[in-house]
C-alpha cells in the first residue's frame, strides 16, 4: 500500500495557526526520528545504533516486536525512514518532505509505502483504509506536538545544538 497526504504548517490565509519556520519544522521532524517515543506512546524503546554523515540506524521495540531501520536526513528538506525486510516484515518506507509552494506557506508531505502493494480484496482494502486513517491521525498529532514544542521555544537552534 502506498499512501501520501499533506499537513499544512503555515498558511497566510489562516491567522489562527501559529507560524513555524522551516528550521523549526526541520528540527521537529529530526526530533521525531531521533526521539520517536515523544510522538508514539505505544513505542516501548528506541536505540540509536550508529550514526553516519546524513543518516543513523535505530532499533525500535514495540512489546515483543523489534524493528531495525535507517533514517536518512536531507537537511531542511526531507527525513526518510527505510525499513529493510526482516522476519515477517516487508521492506517499507516513510518520507516526510518539507514543501513551500509560496514563501509564506509551509507543508509537510508524508509518504508511506508498506511494501505490500495495493489490495483488491475487500477485507485487506478495508484494513488499508484503516491504516491510512491511523497514519494521517498520527501525522496530524506529530504536527500538534511540534507546534507545542515550538511555542515553548524547544525547537530553537540554541537549545538543540
Amino acid at each position: 500500500m502506498k499512501f501520501e497526504h499533506l499537513v499544512e504548517i503555515n498558511d497566510p490565509m489562516n491567522p489562527l495557526i501559529d507560524t513555524l519556520t522551516r528550521e523549526q519544522l526541520w528540527r521537529g521532524l529530526v526530533l521525531r526520528a531521533e526521539s520517536p517515543m515523544m510522538f508514539m506512546p505505544h513505542l516501548d524503546e528506541c536505540q540509536i545504533l550508529d550514526r553516519e554523515a546524513g543518516s543513523f540506524g535505530r532499533r525500535l521495540r514495540y512489546g515483543e516486536l523489534v524493528i531495525e531501520d535507517r533514517v536518512h536526513l536531507t537537511p531542511l528538506q526531507e527525513v526518510r525512514v527505510e525499513v529493510p525486510p526482516q522476519g515477517e516484515i516487508a521492506a517499507s518506507s516513510l518520507r516526510m518532505i518539507i514543501e513551500s509552494p509560496t514563501n509564506a506557506m509551509l507543508l509537510v508531505r508524508f509518504c508511506y509505502d508498506d511494501g505490500t502493494g495495493e489490495h483488491t480484496d475487500e477485507a485487506n482494502a478495508m484494513y488499508d483504509e484503516f491504516k491510512k486513517s491511523a497514519y494521517q491521525e498520527a501525522d496530524i498529532d506529530t504536527v500538534r506536538i511540534l507546534r507545542q514544542l515550538a511555542s515553548e521555544g524547544k525547537l530553537d537552534a540554541s537549545l538543540l545544538n
